[in-house]
């Protein structure tokens, strides 16, 4: 009983912070849809208040509370700024794998053009970039080595499309900069942002850090087992051509017939071949690898975690991060 009610409270404040974040994003939507650019924003507001779990700019409200910041309103254009660069490499990602739907409804670029779309993930950026601009330097600084490491992960991510000799090492550099790099970036400023001193907002870098590895792996076994929540179709991944970690480790593991027959499923593949990519990729133990590596990083996301004090802001994380795995099992 009382497990239950914890977890209630942990959901009533993840909500709040939801809600806090929706708020201040409605109203930042409806300032710039009167102005100047209001041609624009009417456009890059149909992915942007298109729903989502808001997870970046919740662990940035969550992030700068234990570091010891008070004052909401002085973290939430960070959170926001975080949001709307996150969004604005959906847009872009969506181009570039010519995907059709995001969040289960129909991509910008679908709707409209590529051409258009593209505007709207730059304008997108500008926004974020505007409203992380308030800060200091270091934020600023932080904020844009986060997103020249987010182009660069996206160019080595496209060698390595199709690429049956992609390495763990070759997977890891790429998500880093993606994924996690942004949960880390996000983290740390927040804490600086909240007065802390530059050791312990690495902490809370590293907590972030830790947490979107972990949460990409997730996102990796999801494509491949299929989850009505990816709000994307089953296998998008493969079908791309992306090599996620489970295909990488079989590709290293497996030999002989098991190992050509694999990287023919992989490059040829369609919806005919599921059960027989699944059964190479248990064979392998490459989902159960996945998944222990998930746990391993979660396992170091709560040891970082753990160095500040107990808060409701604390619980509230460290139950959010059991959840990663969660989605998985």
């Amino acid at each position: 009983m009382k497990r239950m009610q914890a977890a209630e409270n942990h959901i009533a404040l993840l909500e709040q912070k939801r809600e806090s974040v929706e708020e201040a994003l409605i109203a930042h939507v409806d300032n710039a849809s009167s102005g100047d650019n209001s041609e624009i924003m009417a456009l890059a507001k149909q992915v942007l208040l298109a729903g989502g779990k808001r997870w970046r700019p919740i662990l940035i409200l969550l992030s700068y509370s234990i570091a010891g910041g008070e004052d909401e309103n002085d973290v939430m254009p960070l959170a926001l700024a975080f949001e709307m660069i996150h969004t604005a490499t959906l847009v872009h990602d969506d181009i570039n794998d010519g995907a059709k739907f995001r969040r289960n409804i129909p991509t910008l670029h679908e709707r409209y053009d590529s051409a258009r779309a593209l505007i709207a993930g730059d304008y997108l950026f500008v926004e974020g970039f505007g409203l992380g601009g308030r800060y200091d330097e270091q934020i600023v600084s932080l904020m844009a080595e986060c997103c020249a490491q987010i182009a660069s992960a996206e160019l080595m991510q496209l060698r390595h499309i199709g690429d049956l000799a992609t390495t763990p090492e070759d997977y890891y550099q790429i998500i880093s900069g993606k994924t996690a790099g942004p949960f880390e970036a996000g983290c740390k400023a927040a804490a600086l942002v909240a007065g802390a001193d530059i050791e312990m907002a690495k902490i809370l870098g590293q907590f972030g850090l830790e947490l979107g590895i972990a949460f990409q792996i997730v996102d990796d076994l999801l494509d491949i087992e299929g989850d009505e929540r990816m709000g994307k179709p089953r296998g998008a991944d493969v079908i791309e051509g992306k090599m996620t970690l489970p295909l990488i480790h079989s590709l290293t593991l497996s030999h002989g017939d098991d190992r050509r027959r694999l990287a023919e499923v992989i490059s040829n593949f369609h919806d005919g071949l599921w059960g027989e990519l699944t059964n190479l990729l248990n064979r392998s133990g490459s989902i159960g690898y996945a998944s222990t590596l998930v746990k391993n990083h979660l396992t170091r996301a709560l040891d970082a975690l753990f160095q500040f004090p107990e808060s409701d802001s604390r619980n509230a994380l460290e139950w959010l991060t059991n959840q990663v795995m969660g989605r998985h099992d």
